[in-house]
């Protein structure tokens, strides 16, 4: 029972001894990486860099409790940070007091949500993020992360705030300004990271850049050359301080804290069931969200701002030998270390590093080939990216997560409103009934015109499909009986059953027998609620088409020369 509740007991209780080697492992590699990783997000979502390190601390062991990954990393991730920044900074000046205190509220708000929708077991909504929009809104984003960067890695402090276009046009502009010192460091930066993700992608070439450029500026006295640094970090814990509920501010963050829960979570399930699948266990989507959402709610209690699962960390932990979350639980453990004794040394840190680690990290999220991907296989999703794409990066982080959405279901509504209806015969050989126009070898029946509907039938949908059968019949005359095959429909509401009826009697009226074939059972029983018109009952119980067939005496001859097609 206590394991239901709080999933660590059984991990816990199940806990091996050979297991620790790599928990051990994989908890200070993982911390190697989070600690310049957590400040430069930080920083990215427009808070001093400590509280990269404070949002690196309680969510980990948190989720370490709640969650039901062994591997998943959570803490400081990239498109979180901007979404903070992005939603923060309509409220507040970015690395205000008054900011910060709502980036915790920000993450209290994000930590209810997720816990209220694992606790009704919700975790379907994240079905409705398509894989196209969640691909087009990440590689947009990776690229407005990646261009917010460009003012510390120049050394000059751009005002275009968040449109990428006129961070491109004022950094132009201003090339004179550029500092060639923080330039510099900044493309060293770029190419150490670049040559160690290649040559030995489980190094902490963060933490080496880190350390060589901090050690360079405090040696040649680089800051006194206009070179941007952190300066002091503060050293100690965080205190533990609830977040006000000012009911403007949260009004004001309800978007924002709805995009990131929903892309926060889907990010972090994405990545959980992947390791999941090689790990050879299960991962619960409702349980994820119990587990994030109380990460979240005790983070924001000690001033830490929203965390998902991320992809790079999580990756790391896994291929570092994480076993179980005690591999977490030593992370958040080494940052805390890190907050008590090593913050000084981070005041000689190049600004320009961070925005390097952040730009490294992003660009691995940009997948160009998705759309020709895409574009191959089904139009309609390759121009979901597409759209997505352009409004996150001309519109908004949130727009274009919201018009993505509302692109995709559009789509949905709009093939659901023309399902794909088609004349079969019978192919002999296969003993089978196929479309006529993909199988020119089958046979259609003397007065008899089979029509298969493959697609549930509802209000939207109907116009289409009495104006298709309308076309159809009226290009055959002579026409006996229409037999529709209800095979594919998983579902009819009133106004398809009454459409069906009037289309019927409309038949009977020239002569022409409508009879239903295949019907499934969920829809013979709402069918039968909707009492069925008098005079159709025995013309819709047929089992098959071929029993339909035999019911008219149509059966066993096919007739070789098929009736003109619509």
């Amino acid at each position: 029972m206590l394991e239901k509740i709080i999933p660590a007991a059984g991990w816990l209780r199940r806990y091996r001894r050979e297991d620790l080697a790599g928990d051990l492992s994989a908890g200070l590699i993982v911390a190697v990486m989070l600690v310049p990783q957590g400040m430069a997000y930080a920083m990215l979502a427009g808070l001093p860099p400590v509280f990269g390190l404070y949002s690196s601390i309680m969510p980990l062991f948190v989720y370490a409790l709640f969650g039901s990954s062994r591997q998943l990393a959570v803490g400081p991730v990239a498109i979180v940070s901007l979404l903070t920044l992005s939603g923060v900074s309509a409220v507040a000046e970015p690395g205000s007091g008054e900011f910060v205190a709502l980036a915790a509220l920000l993450a209290l708000m994000v930590g209810v949500i997720q816990f209220g929708l694992g606790l009704v077991r919700a975790g379907f909504v994240v079905n409705f993020l398509s894989h196209a929009v969640v691909s087009g809104f990440t590689s947009a984003a990776a690229v407005v992360i990646g261009l917010s960067q460009l003012g510390p890695l120049l050394g000059v402090k751009l005002e275009a705030g968040h449109s990428v276009l006129a961070q491109l046009w004022e950094a132009g502009g201003r090339l004179a300004e550029v500092n060639p010192v923080t330039l510099a460091i900044g493309v060293g930066s770029i190419a150490a990271l670049v040559l160690f993700k290649k040559i030995s992608p489980r190094f902490p070439a963060p933490l080496l850049v880190v350390a060589a450029s901090a050690l360079a500026v405090y040696a040649f006295g680089l800051e006194g050359r206009g070179v941007g640094i952190v300066g002091e970090v503060p050293g100690g814990l965080p205190g533990l301080s609830v977040p006000a509920l000012d009911p403007g501010s949260v009004v004001a963050l309800i978007p924002t804290a709805l995009t990131i829960a929903f892309v926060g979570f889907m990010e972090s399930i994405a990545v959980a069931k992947s390791i999941a699948a090689k790990g050879r266990y299960e991962v619960d989507a409702n349980r994820e969200l119990v587990g994030l959402g109380l990460a979240n709610v005790f983070g924001s209690a000690f001033s830490a701002y929203p965390v998902t699962g991320g992809f790079s960390r999580s990756a790391v932990n896994y291929a570092a030998g994480a076993r179980t979350p005690l591999a977490s639980v030593i992370t958040a453990g080494l940052v805390l270390l890190t907050l008590v004794l090593f913050t000084p040394l981070f005041y000689y840190l190049p600004d320009a590093v961070l925005a390097v680690i952040v730009m490294v990290a992003v660009y691995g999220l940009i997948d160009a080939g998705e759309p020709v991907r895409l574009f191959k296989v089904k139009r309609a999703d390759g121009w979901a990216l597409v759209v997505t794409f352009a409004v996150t990066l001309l519109v908004g982080i949130e727009q274009g997560i919201v018009v993505g959405v509302a692109f995709s279901l559009l789509v949905f509504v709009w093939r659901s409103a023309r399902p794909h209806t088609t004349e079969v015969g019978y192919l002999p050989e296969e003993d089978v009934f196929r479309n006529v126009n993909r199988y020119p070898k089958t046979r259609t029946f003397p007065g008899a015109f089979i029509v298969r509907v493959d697609a549930s039938l509802y209000f939207a949908n109907m116009a289409f499909l009495k104006n298709w059968l309308e076309d159809a019949v009226s290009a055959r005359p002579g026409l006996s009986y229409l037999i529709l095959d209800f095979s594919a429909v998983n579902d009819v509401d009133a106004v398809a059953i009454e459409t069906l009826a009037e289309f019927a009697k409309d038949l009977r009226s020239r002569g022409i027998m409508l009879h239903v074939a295949g019907m499934k059972g969920p829809v013979r029983d709402v069918v039968a609620r909707s009492g069925w018109p008098d005079g159709l009952g025995q013309n819709a119980s047929h089992l098959s088409v071929k029993h339909a067939l035999r019911h008219l005496d149509l059966w066993p001859e096919p007739n070789v020369a098929r009736l003109p097609t619509a």
